[in-house]
């Protein structure tokens, strides 16, 4: 037996931050773990770029990227996880993956994208403890 999903209840209820955003890079999306990620209210996103959650030394690359994706309707991204920095709302650097998805009209035209973020800012900072504690441990073993 199918029973129908209610999609409202899902985005809202997944542990993934879920931010879609329109052709011209506005959120149209922000469900309660984005708010929790990043900081930022729903009400705070919601028409706002995502510039809000960006690295200042990263936005040029990121819209070179998503307009060119809005132009060709082609993204290398689409079943990659990537990996990146990103800004909570209280300034501080995080560590992000996530994938995304093209969204389009019924007409085949592109709409947006969808992604499906994760804070990875722990295993980001565990990762990189470890790799420093084995050079460490490498120096001192080839000494």
């Amino acid at each position: 037996m199918h029973s129908a999903i209610d999609f409202h209840q899902l985005v809202a209820a997944v542990g993934d931050a879920i931010v879609v955003c329109d052709a011209s890079g506005a959120i149209t999306l922000w469900n309660p773990a984005a708010e929790y990620i990043f900081g930022f209210t729903e009400s705070e996103a919601l028409g706002q770029s995502l510039d809000l959650i960006i690295p200042e030394r990263l936005r040029q690359r990121h819209w070179d990227g998503y307009h060119k994706t809005m132009q060709t309707g082609q993204t290398r991204y689409g079943h990659d996880v990537l990996r990146v920095p990103a800004v909570h709302k209280d300034g501080r650097a995080m560590s992000i993956s996530f994938t995304v998805a093209l969204l389009y009209s019924a007409d085949k035209k592109i709409t947006g994208i969808a992604s499906v973020i994760r804070d990875e800012t722990s295993k980001f900072n565990e990762d990189r403890a470890l790799r420093k504690r084995l050079t460490e441990l490498e120096t001192k073993a080839g000494a």
